[in-house]
C-alpha cells in the first residue's frame, strides 16, 4: 500500500475518530447491545426517507434466521412506517433474493436484516436501492448524519398517512422460480451435498436442486434462531467434505447464513473458494463468448496466482477494495459481467446485482453439465502464492496512515516484493482492527514482513 504523503509529525496521536455506524457492508453488531431496537428504528426511519425521495413510497424487508431478526424487523418496519412509507415484510429470505425482488418491483428499495456469516448473537442491517444495488457510501453517510444529529427534522405523518405494514408471502416462490430459469438447470444424475448453515438458504436451495433433478443430501437446514453458522456453512466446509466423501457425491455446496456466499467442494474433496470459482466461471463464460471485455473483477484479497493464471488465457483482472458492493460498482463502470471475492461472494450481473450463492451454484452446475466431466477435472487450477493475514487491535483505525516510520516500512516492503507480491493494509469496517495482508513467493519472508508491520502498528 505504501502511498503517499506521510504526515511530517512522527508518532503523534491522531484525533479521536468520528463515530461511525455503517461499516463495509451496512450496519453490524451484537443484537440488542450494539445494534439495538432504538438504532434499528432510526435506521428504518432515516433509510426510508432517503430511499423514497422522488420514488415509490414502499420498501421490502427481508431477514435471515437469527433469533433477533424478529425484534429488529419490528423496529425497522416501525421506523419506515413512521415517515409514511409502506413496508412489505418478506420474512426469511436470502440477501440476494431481496435484491432481486426489489429490482423487479415498484419499490423504493429494500432492507435486509442479517449479519451474514457472523454468529447468531450478531445481526446487521443493510440497504438496497430501487435497482437492487447496495447504497453508495455517500448515501449511507447521509443516513448516518441524520441518525447522529441531535435534531430529528424528518416528517411525522398522522392518521391515514402513516405507513402500512404488509406481509408479503410470495418472495420465496418468485425467487425460486427465477433461479429455475438460469440455463443448464437439468441436474438429473448428480448427487449433491448442500450445507445451508441453518440460514436463509434452508427453505430454498435443497428443494430447488431436487426439483431440477438432483439427488440432494441436505445438511443444516433446520434453523432454530440460535444455530445459524454454528460449526456449519461456508466457514466450515469440512462438514460438507466429510459427507461428500462418505456418500461418493459429485460435489458439495456450502452457503453462509444469508446465502450470498458459496464455497464448493469437488468430487475428490478439494475445496473451491471464491478465487477458484471466479477462475472456472471466467473460462466458461469466455468459451461461451459472454465474458464482456475478457475481464473479471476481484478484490485486493484475491490471490495473485489467480491473476497470473488468467493472464495466460487473455483475461485481465481488475481489483477493488474489499466488499461485494465495490466489486459490483467496478463491474458496472467497466461493463464486466463476472466478479467475486475470495470469501465466496460471486456476482454474475446478468443474474443478480449482488453476491448470490444459489445463482453461482447453478452457473457452476451448468459447467458440469456442459462438459459432462467431474468438477475435479474442470476446476481452474492455479499456483497460489502464500498469503499471510493478520488483524491487529487498535484504538484509532486511522493513525497508521500518518506515521512516518510505518509508511516508510510499507514502501520498502512493496519495493522488495515488486510484481511478484503484494502488501495490503486496511482498517476493518466493523471492528477496531487493522487488517494486514502480505503475499509473495516466500512464506517466511511474508510472515517476517507481517510481524514487522504488526509491531509498528502496536507501537502507534
Amino acid at each position: 500500500m505504501g502511498n503517499s504523503n506521510p504526515a511530517t509529525c512522527n508518532r503523534q496521536s491522531a484525533a479521536m475518530p468520528v463515530k461511525r455506524i455503517f461499516g463495509t457492508d451496512g450496519v453490524r453488531g451484537e443484537a440488542n447491545v450494539h445494534l439495538t431496537p432504538e438504532l434499528a428504528f432510526k435506521l428504518g426511519r432515516y433509510g426510508a426517507y432517503h430511499l423514497t425521495v422522488g420514488g415509490y413510497p414502499a420498501i421490502m424487508i427481508g431477514k435471515d434466521t437469527r433469533l433477533s431478526g424478529d425484534m429488529l424487523e419490528a423496529a425497522v418496519a416501525a421506523g419506515v412506517a413512521s415517515v409514511g412509507v409502506d413496508v412489505h415484510l418478506l420474512g426469511v429470505l436470502p440477501t440476494p433474493a431481496v435484491a432481486w425482488l426489489v429490482s423487479r418491483a415498484d419499490m423504493a428499495g429494500g432492507i435486509v436484516i442479517s449479519a451474514s456469516h457472523n454468529p447468531f448473537e450478531d445481526n446487521g442491517i443493510k440497504f438496497f436501492s430501487d435497482q437492487g444495488l447496495k447504497l453508495p457510501v455517500e448515501q449511507e453517510e447521509r443516513i448516518e448524519a441524520g441518525i447522529l444529529s441531535d435534531v430529528d427534522s424528518l416528517p411525522r405523518p398522522q392518521g391515514r398517512d402513516v405507513g402500512k405494514i404488509w406481509q408479503a408471502t410470495d418472495g420465496i416462490r418468485d425467487y425460486t422460480e427465477y433461479l429455475k430459469t438460469i440455463p443448464g438447470g437439468d441436474l438429473h444424475g448428480l448427487k449433491i451435498v448442500v450445507d445451508c448453515a441453518n440460514g436463509a438458504a434452508s427453505g430454498i436451495v435443497p428443494g430447488l436442486l431436487a426439483d431440477l433433478g438432483a439427488e440432494v443430501i441436505a445438511l443444516h437446514c433446520e434453523p432454530d434462531g440460535l444455530n445459524i453458522n454454528d460449526g456449519c456453512g461456508s466457514l466450515h466446509p469440512r462438514v460438507v467434505r466429510q459427507m461428500l466423501l462418505e456418500n461418493r457425491a459429485d460435489l458439495g455446496l456450502a452457503f453462509d447464513g444469508d446465502a450470498d456466499r458459496l464455497i464448493a467442494i469437488d468430487d475428490k474433496g478439494d475445496l473451491l473458494d471464491g478465487d477458484d470459482l471466479v477462475g472456472l466461471l471466467a473460462l466458461q463464460l469466455k468459451a461461451e463468448g459472454k465474458l464482456c471485455g475478457n475481464a473479471v473483477t476481484v478484490t485486493v484479497m484475491s490471490n495473485l496466482g489467480l491473476e497470473r493464471a488468467l493472464e495466460k488465457y487473455g483475461i485481465s483482472v481488475v481489483r477493488t477494495d474489499v466488499g461485494d458492493r465495490n466489486v459490483l460498482e467496478e463491474m458496472l463502470r467497466r461493463d464486466i459481467v463476472l466478479g467475486g471475492e475470495q470469501s465466496g461472494h460471486i456476482i454474475i450481473n446478468c443474474y443478480n446485482t449482488t453476491g448470490d450463492g444459489a445463482a453461482a451454484a447453478l452457473a457452476l452446475l451448468r459447467s458440469l453439465r456442459r462438459h459432462g466431466k467431474p468438477l475435479s477435472s474442470l476446476k481452474f487450477g492455479f499456483e497460489r502464492y502464500p498469503q499471510v493475514l493478520l488483524s491487529v487491535p487498535v484504538s484509532d483505525k486511522e493513525a497508521w496512515r500518518k506515521d512516518n516510520e510505518l509508511q516508510t516500512a510499507i514502501q520498502r516492503m512493496q519495493d522488495e516484493l515488486g510484481r511478484d507480491g503484494r502488501l495490503y493494509i486496511r482498517p476493518s469496517g466493523t471492528e477496531n482492527m487493522i487488517r494486514i495482508m502480505v503475499e509473495g513467493p516466500d512464506r517466511d519472508r511474508a510472515e517476517s514482513m507481517v510481524g514487522e508491520l504488526k509491531n509498528l502498528i502496536i507501537a502507534l
